[in-house]
C-alpha cells in the first residue's frame, strides 16, 4: 500500500493526518472544506486540515461537492489504494468508495454502533456515558455503517468535557488509523458487520440553541450538559436579561440549607457565599463553580461573585 487520499476537514482530523505523514505511507492529496468566512472581519480562514497539508507539501483540494465528475477524474487519476476519510463533513458517492482498492476508511469517534452521526463526542459526555472510544470501519453507502475493522475504548474521566474528550479521541484515532493500513496491508485485517440499528440516539450536529439550560431537569443531567458543550457551543441560562455561560458545576442533594431550597422553583438561586453558589433545579442543587457573564471573562465563582452581587431567591432563565 503506497498512495493514501486523504479526507478531513476540523482540529479533530489533524492528528490522523500528522501520523500518516509521519508513517511510511504517502500521502498524495488532501481533500477539506472551503475555506470559510470568519471573526468581525469575515476574513477567509483555512481549515485546520490544508494548513497542516500545505505546511507538509501537500496538494490540496476543496470541492464544495465531492460528488461532481471532476473530482471522480481527480481521484481515479491519483490511484490510491486507499482513501482516509476524517470529519470530512460531505457525503461521500458510492463510485468514490468504491476506487480504491482498500476502499474508504473511516476513523469515527464512537463504540460503533453507538453514536453514529456528526456529534458523538459531545452527546456521549451530555447523556453521561461512562466510556467512549474510536471505531475504524470501511465506509459504505449509509451513515457510519460500514464493516467495523478495529476499536479502542476510552473511560470517561469523572469532570470529562467535550474538549477533553476530543482530544483524546483525537489522538487515539490517529493510532488506530495506522494500525488499520498496517492490517489491510498484511490481509490480516477482520471485518466485522454492524447491526442495522443503533442503540443510542443519533448524534446529531451540535446548535448554539442546545445550550440554553431547562433548569426543570435534573442536577446532574444538567452538569453532563454543562461538560459535554464545553468548550462548544456551552451551556448557558440569562441573569437579568443578559447571557450567563455555566463552565463548571457540580451535583448536591437537595439539602435544606436555607429553609425555602425545598421549596424553591428549578433555577432559583438558593445560596450565595463568597464562595459559593448554588441553584435548585427539577431534582437536586446545583453547585457552580465556573461561569461568565455576557461580555465579561470567564472565571471562578469567588471571583465572579467579587464583582456581581447575586442574591438569594433571584431567578436564572
Amino acid at each position: 500500500m503506497k498512495n493514501v487520499i486523504f479526507m478531513g476537514t476540523p482540529d479533530f482530523a489533524v492528528g490522523t493526518l500528522k501520523a500518516l505523514l509521519n508513517s511510511k505511507y504517502t500521502v498524495q492529496a488532501v481533500f477539506t472544506q472551503p475555506d470559510k468566512p470568519k471573526g468581525r472581519g469575515k476574513a477567509m480562514q483555512m481549515t485546520p486540515v490544508k494548513e497542516v497539508a500545505l505546511e507538509a507539501g501537500i496538494p490540496v483540494y476543496q470541492p464544495k461537492r465531492i460528488r461532481e465528475p471532476e473530482n471522480l477524474e481527480l481521484l481515479k487519476s491519483c490511484q490510491p489504494d486507499v482513501i482516509v476519510v476524517v470529519a470530512f463533513g460531505q457525503i461521500i458517492p458510492e463510485e468514490i468508495l468504491k476506487l480504491p482498492k482498500h476502499g474508504c476508511i473511516n476513523v469515527h469517534a464512537s463504540l460503533l454502533p453507538d453514536y453514529r452521526g456528526a456529534a458523538p463526542i459531545q452527546w456521549a459526555v451530555i447523556n453521561g456515558e461512562k466510556e467512549s472510544g474510536v471505531t475504524t470501519m470501511r465506509m459504505d453507502a449509509g451513515l457510519d455503517t460500514g464493516d467495523m475493522i478495529l476499536q479502542e475504548i476510552i473511560p470517561l474521566a469523572p469532570k470529562e468535557t467535550g474538549g477533553s474528550l476530543f482530544d483524546k479521541l483525537s489522538e487515539t484515532g490517529a493510532k488506530l488509523l495506522i494500525r488499520t493500513l498496517e492490517a489491510l496491508e498484511n490481509d490480516t485485517a477482520q471485518f466485522v458487520k454492524q447491526p442495522k440499528d443503533s442503540p443510542t440516539p443519533y448524534a446529531a450536529m451540535l446548535k448554539k440553541e442546545m445550550g440554553r439550560i431547562d433548569w426543570g431537569k435534573d442536577a446532574a443531567s444538567i452538569e453532563c450538559l454543562i461538560r459535554g458543550l464545553n468548550p462548544w457551543p456551552s451551556a448557558y441560562t440569562t441573569y437579568q436579561g443578559k447571557t450567563l455561560k455555566i463552565w463548571a458545576a457540580d451535583v448536591e442533594e437537595a439539602v435544606d440549607v436555607t429553609g425555602t431550597a425545598d421549596r424553591a422553583l428549578p433555577g432559583t438561586i438558593v445560596e450565595v457565599t463568597k464562595k459559593t453558589l448554588k441553584v435548585q433545579t427539577g431534582n437536586g442543587l446545583l453547585s457552580i463553580k465556573e461561569l461568565q457573564m455576557e461580555g465579561k471573562k470567564r472565571m471562578e465563582t469567588d471571583a465572579f461573585l467579587r464583582g456581581c452581587s447575586l442574591i438569594e431567591g433571584e431567578k436564572l432563565g
